[in-house]
């Protein structure tokens, strides 16, 4: 895995004038070589996106389905190779570097499933009132243009697959920017499509941008759409930037699981526990759903802490390559670094560490945390990090107010039996999602998928995808008998 990694440039592999190293966070070993593109480079590649928009909105359903179809194929039969560079250039443990690949499969099956179907049309008769007599308007979609694609490091492949999928399946032309530290896995996808026929060269790009040269990416008016996910603050400023752009933005969360008074049995209990410490710490905790905050009613508080906290000292830290290994390390030790402070911050503030709180170059210890502030950090931003904090509330009401007391509005997970309860808490819960009898972290790739408040705007999910990445157009046809 050492070798030199060419980009992709209008579907042809090039190399640049300089590289960049990419390194494992867990032993620091080098994993790749990845060529830098040059300014005319990007130009090049920009350049040729906007050209063909037209002729690749044009192209058949069938020919975009078929080249979906095969990366979809291509990424099951390459499944361990690919989990094994996902793990090494991002440090996440294998079994969840293979559960990776396998959503990216899935991603490009639902991208050619949804080709073969969007946009058949809606016709709409006019002649409710005398003026549209004999009129019928048919309203189809169409591409907005060019999609600016930034993905982040926590999901390598599957992000970026979020990213081209719908793009392809839409007809729109896409511009990839892979996440510095973690290009590899996103250059894949250039080598599956490469395989393809029939898709216009300039229609997609995969470039290792520096994050320094962004800023022209972003301001190019023939880029109209861009599709980020990453953090608040790039993504926010990133909008402000561009007022007349479409964004797309999937930011961060700090993703509370409820446990209310109902999930009462002990069987109930363990499966919370076992399923809160499982996805509290999965990724390093490096994913926008990972269980952040528990918010559990005082009936269950007692018995449900120290579950918690056995669930979470079994989880296995190590090496990632270790099929055994639960909790890998996190991008970067300076990420680690700013975990420790974090949770140090909060014991200063009058929190209480449970377990935990320890930290190993990029590896920080799967910690708990009660009694934390309201104020501190740790419960007002989010951790991206290995971190739970458990609070106790005393109603329903007040467990709901404690989710909506964030300014993050991801998604939640509620822990109940009652239907009532669980159509109360999708009303009541300012989120973008309600995973009820489970953790936020459930996210199926078909589905809607996005945030309220500093949350972001818009929606994931291939079709929904799709939807952002075009506008609708309506057809008036007049003189007909209907």
């Amino acid at each position: 895995m050492t070798s030199t990694h060419a980009f992709w440039l209008a579907g042809r592999q090039v190399t640049g004038e300089d590289t960049f190293d990419v390194t494992s966070p867990w032993d620091g070993r080098l994993v790749g070589k990845v060529g830098v593109p040059s300014d005319a480079q990007v130009e090049e590649a920009v350049a040729a996106a906007y050209a063909v928009r037209d002729e690749f909105a044009a192209t058949p359903a069938h020919v975009r389905a078929a080249a979906l179809d095969h990366v979809s194929r291509r990424l099951a039969e390459r499944t361990e190779e690919i989990a094994q560079l996902i793990s090494a250039e991002n440090g996440k443990p294998i079994k969840w570097a293979r559960g990776e690949v396998g959503r990216a499969v899935s991603v490009f099956r639902f991208a050619a499933e949804e080709a073969r179907r969007f946009n058949s049309g809606e016709a709409q008769r006019l002649d409710t009132d005398l003026g549209g007599q004999g009129r019928l308007a048919l309203t189809r979609r169409f591409p907005k243009g060019v999609v600016l694609g930034i993905a982040p490091f926590n999901f390598p492949l599957n992000l970026c697959a979020h990213k081209i999928a719908p793009a392809i399946a839409a007809g729109a032309p896409i511009i990839l920017k892979p996440a510095p530290a973690t290009p590899l896995s996103g250059l894949i996808i250039g080598d599956l499509l490469a395989e393809t026929t029939g898709l216009p060269a300039g229609s997609w790009s995969i470039l290792p941008v520096a994050n320094d040269k962004m800023a022209a990416l972003v301001q190019d008016e023939r880029l109209p759409v861009i599709s980020f996910t990453g953090s608040e603050k790039v993504g926010y400023s990133i909008m402000d930037s561009v007022p007349r752009k479409h964004c797309t933005l999937e930011l961060g969360g700090n993703g509370a699981a409820v446990v209310l008074a109902d999930y009462a049995s002990d069987a109930d209990l363990d499966w919370a526990a076992t399923r809160i410490a499982t996805f509290s710490n999965y990724q390093g905790g490096q994913s926008c759903i990972s269980v952040q905050r528990v918010i559990a009613d005082a009936s269950v508080y007692d018995r449900l802490l120290p579950r918690i906290v056995a669930a979470v000292e079994a989880q296995v830290t190590g090496d990632p390559a270790d099929a055994k290994t639960d909790v890998g390390p996190l991008v970067s030790e300076a990420a680690a670094e700013r975990v420790e402070v974090w949770v140090k911050e909060a014991v200063e503030d009058g929190a209480t560490l449970l377990t935990g709180g320890d930290r190993d170059g990029a590896t920080y210890a799967p910690t708990v945390l009660t009694d934390v502030p309201a104020d501190t950090t740790v419960s007002c931003e989010e951790i991206f990090g290995p971190v739970l904090t458990v609070q106790k509330v005393y109603s329903e009401a007040e467990a709901f107010a404690a989710v909506n007391d964030s300014k993050y509005g991801l998604q939640a997970g509620v822990f109940t039996h009652d239907l009532q309860t669980a159509f109360r808490a999708h009303r009541a819960l300012e989120v973008g999602g309600v995973i009820v009898g489970d953790v936020p972290s459930y996210r199926a790739d078909q589905m809607p998928y996005g945030g309220v408040k500093q949350s972001g705007v818009g929606r994931e999910g291939v079709r929904f995808a799709m939807d952002d990445y075009t506008y609708e157009r309506v057809l008036v046809l007049t003189g007909l008998a209907l």
